[in-house]
């Protein structure tokens, strides 16, 4: 599970951002914080992985926290969600490293997809010692490429949209981070060879990742996840 700090200084904000967090399998809301201040203690105090920060406070801006956070070197990401959409703004939280940009205010889609592509993407550092050029492209790459590039690519031969579309429901619909063809086929209704041929047209198209899985016994299970950035790639399709 990922422990997450809410830094924000209206209640009723905070409530639905924790409300929305934890919509979402492996995030956790691990404390709430008013102020900068009261972040940078609880930081001290208590360990998160993730931030979700506000910038424009009654008292104080959140960019002063992101600023110190960096200063003090601290292992912790910071997901800016705010009303502040000045370029000044922006350009500093992105200069300060934060994993995404969310402006108030935003749909659960939106909010869904950020921390979907960061758990993948901590997922993925988490568990490889060492990335390829492929994997380290996919966790840096600019959300905005993906669509652009691949709204004009036809689909892959065999493929129909209608179905692709299905597949995608069930595969965000999915319980965990990982998913089998059998579960898949099970979902939508189609058989197990056509799910099967569709996730790997999904992995060719750099929206999934494949694992053998091997048992004990028979044959090794392919089961399959979403890789970062890979929800994006898909609005070229769908």
């Amino acid at each position: 599970m990922i422990r997450v700090l809410i830094v924000e200084d209206d209640p009723m904000v905070a409530e639905m951002n924790r409300f929305y967090l934890e919509q979402i399998e492996g995030f956790v809301c691990g404390g709430w914080a008013r102020s900068p201040q009261e972040a940078l203690k609880r930081l001290t105090q208590d360990s998160f992985g993730l931030i979700l920060l506000d910038l424009y406070m009654k008292e104080d801006n959140g960019l002063e926290l992101l600023a110190e956070i960096r200063q003090r070197d601290l292992p912790i990401d910071v997901i800016v969600i705010s009303a502040a959409s000045d370029r000044g703004s922006i350009q500093r939280a992105l200069q300060n490293g934060v994993v995404d940009y969310l402006i108030k205010p935003f749909e659960f889609g939106r909010f869904k997809d950020a921390l979907g592509a960061y758990r993948e993407r901590n997922r993925l550092l988490r568990d490889r010692s060492s990335l390829d050029q492929a994997e380290l492209d996919a966790l840096t790459r600019r959300s905005s490429d993906a669509p652009t590039r691949l709204a004009a690519a036809p689909l892959p031969k065999g493929f129909t949209k209608q179905t692709l579309r299905t597949v995608w429901q069930a595969i965000e619909s999915a319980p965990g981070d990982s998913f089998s063809s059998e579960e898949i086929a099970a979902a939508t209704g189609i058989s197990r060879v056509s799910a099967g041929k569709y996730l790997t047209g999904l992995v060719d198209m750099n929206v999934l990742e494949m694992d053998q899985i091997y048992g004990t016994i028979g044959r090794p299970v392919q089961r399959y996840r979403v890789l970062p950035n890979g929800r994006r790639r898909m609005e070229g399709y769908l």
